[in-house]
């Protein structure tokens, strides 16, 4: 069984794909959150921050607010298919 907070393990798997997504569209980690809160994603710039550097899990709601915001698929944050 996979344990979550085992140390070693990364908090989520799209920490990079997130970062190189956002830097793709030109926005820096508050303009990110700013376009999240006009969605309703009560997700601020600090929290973006800990998600990118695996400090923080992400769940699947903010999952599909960063896809819409980024214009990425599911698939390209969490496999990098494109």
């Amino acid at each position: 069984m996979l344990q979550t907070n085992t140390s070693g393990f990364k908090k989520n798997i799209i920490a990079e794909r997130l970062r190189q997504a956002r830097n793709a569209a030109g926005l820096s980690q508050r303009d990110l959150a700013r376009e999240l809160q006009l969605l309703g994603c009560d997700i601020d710039k600090n929290v973006i921050t800990r998600i990118e550097t695996n400090q923080r899990s992400v769940r699947d709601f903010e999952l599909r607010a960063f896809s819409k915001t980024l214009h990425v698929s599911y698939e390209y944050l969490l496999e990098g298919i494109e």
